[in-house]
């Protein structure tokens, strides 16, 4: 009963909030819509297995496209504390849900790194993604946010902006996509309309039940989104930028501990707006970089 009654709150305050984005986005640029020519090389970056779903219903459309996709995930997460599992069962268990959810988006080809979380050296990603993506030569490449506060997240972007010079080179795009953390407007300049893929992106999800309670609370955003950028069900938002741009992004450290600098989404409706607000500045201190390196 309390937990029904949960999220018939949820469902409301969701509801209030989506208007709130819907009234904030009015006389904003539109961001971008999604294209694809449909022979774009495009690689997924994934710290945690799951952490893919942030863009899930953009890979159904790029394979739909005719794009190939490949996914990497980073770690195994093993620390995941769901279920009372210990770590090397909820390793196992997070592979298989993680196979399971790229056959639910049409993925060929996963790369499954399987660092232990939490125990991993920068060098121990830093070798097998330059030579993934020397391989590749991805055209789009799909990365972890410096806008959050996950120690796993941001160290897995500060090695993938190491390791994208030779494909900034390339002419390379990077599309910084948001787990819980969210971008906001003051970011986004690419919106993902992901209604057409509404059965895939559920049945992927569906794949990581051991993630259930946060995956729920991140689904939210996906709504926040799309009535953001009016359009209808679901959206995607992602902050694209040149390889560049991405590197630069990560020359220095956080001037402030992330932990304390942004906020996520979090179980319960009610707050989401902080997570909005909170880290105001410090995005706007980013933005500002990218825009120098992109002038």
């Amino acid at each position: 009963m309390r937990s029904r009654i949960r999220r018939a709150l949820d469902g409301v305050f969701t509801s209030l909030w989506g208007a709130g984005c819907w009234l904030a986005a009015l006389g904003r640029r539109r961001a971008a819509r999604w294209q694809s020519s449909g022979v774009l090389r495009v690689l997924v970056i994934a710290p945690h297995p799951d952490d893919e779903l942030a863009c899930a219903g953009t890979i159904v459309l790029h394979r739909r496209a005719g794009d190939q996709v490949t996914v990497l995930h980073v770690t195994d997460g093993r620390r995941s504390r769901a279920g009372g599992v210990g770590p090397e069962a909820m390793a196992y268990r997070r592979r298989g849900e993680a196979r399971a959810s790229l056959r639910a988006l049409g993925v060929v080809r996963g790369d499954w790194l399987g660092l232990p979380e939490g125990e991993w050296t920068d060098e121990s990603l830093a070798g097998p993604l330059q030579g993934l993506l020397a391989e590749l030569k991805p055209q789009i490449i799909y990365a972890p946010s410096r806008i959050d506060f996950h120690p796993e997240h941001y160290r897995v972007a500060r090695v993938t902006a190491r390791a994208v010079k030779a494909a900034a080179d390339r002419g390379a795009l990077v599309r910084v996509y948001q787990v819980q953390v969210p971008l906001t407007r003051a970011l986004v300049n690419l919106a993902v309309p992901t209604r057409e893929a509404f059965a895939p992106v559920v049945r992927a999800w569906a794949c990581y039940a051991s993630q259930e309670g946060s995956l729920r609370s991140a689904w939210r955003l996906r709504r926040y989104a799309a009535r953001s950028h009016r359009v209808p069900s679901m959206a995607e938002e992602f902050w694209q930028m040149r390889a560049v741009a991405y590197t630069a992004l990560h020359a220095d450290d956080p001037p402030r501990p992330l932990i304390g600098t942004f906020r996520g989404i979090r179980r319960s409706g009610l707050t989401d707006p902080l997570a909005f607000v909170k880290g105001r500045a410090e995005r706007r201190r980013l933005r500002r970089i990218v825009r120098a390196v992109e002038k």
